[in-house]
Order: structure tokens, then C-alpha cells, then sequence
């Protein structure tokens, strides 16, 4: 079985073939799987209800979306080792939501915990600048 690969906005098509049929006539079956996207559109409506919880006051709701929000996020981050630019903006995304979380405990349970949290927004942005230092215009001449 031939397989072909197009992909397009946010589906991937995937096109099948049998060792007989030929390129010209895709007609064997056409299978859609939605693209990884759907995954960072979930991790946001994830993140925007752990930190709604915490705006409103239900610890319960908060502590809890900390687990889905950042499991999905260390997801993404794996997911994205192919590339240093996603690589890099996912691991500073995972520190970001590592602080928010470790600050949002601490106004919980009445603990200063923010320069725990300070410490993991730095690492955010550390890794960040290592990236726009190191690698963001080499990257920027290869894609010319």
C-alpha cells in the first residue's frame, strides 16, 4: 500500500492506495485526521478555566485544572522536540504555567510563594533569550 501525505490549514489528509492503483486515481479511500492545532486550541480553553477558577475564588476547581493544563502543556512540549523554535516557546509556555500555578497555590493556601514562581518565570524567560540569541536569526537566514 502507497500512502500520501497532504496537509492542509489544520487537517491532515491522507490518501491510500493500493499497490495496483495508480497516483493519478486516489479513489481508494481518503481518511481526515485533524491536525495536532486542535490539541494547543484545547490547552488554552484548559488554561483559561484553571485561572478563571482562581479569579473566582474556587480552589477546588483551580488546584484541580492544574493537572490537564499541564499535562497537555509537557505534551506540546514533547511534541514539539523536532523544532527549536516550538521547542523553546512550549518549554517557556510549561515554566509560565509551572509559576502561575506554584503562585496561585501560594494565594490559596496564604503562603508568599512568588519568588518560587519568579524563579520559574525566569527560566521561561532565559530560555527564550537563549533561543532569540543563539538560534532565531540563523533560523531567520536558512528560511530566506
Amino acid at each position: 500500500m502507497i500512502l500520501q501525505h497532504i496537509e492542509t490549514a489544520n487537517t491532515h489528509v491522507y490518501l491510500h492506495f493500493s499497490q495496483s492503483d495508480s497516483m493519478e486515481h486516489p479513489h481508494s479511500s481518503v481518511t481526515k485526521r485533524k491536525s495536532p492545532r486542535w490539541i494547543e486550541n484545547l490547552h488554552i480553553l484548559l488554561w483559561l478555566i484553571k485561572d478563571t477558577c482562581w479569579a473566582l475564588v474556587w480552589r477546588p476547581g483551580a488546584i484541580i485544572m492544574i493537572i490537564p493544563t499541564m499535562s497537555v502543556a509537557f505534551y506540546l512540549l514533547y511534541r514539539s522536540k523536532h523544532s527549536k523554535t516550538e521547542l523553546a516557546h512550549n518549554a517557556a509556555v510549561c515554566m509560565w504555567i509551572t509559576a502561575n500555578s506554584i503562585w496561585m497555590v501560594g494565594e490559596f493556601y496564604n503562603i508568599d510563594l512568588r519568588y518560587i514562581a519568579v524563579v520559574f518565570f525566569g527560566i521561561g524567560l532565559l530560555i527564550l533569550l537563549l533561543y532569540y540569541l543563539l538560534y532565531f536569526v540563523k533560523d531567520m537566514r536558512e528560511d530566506e
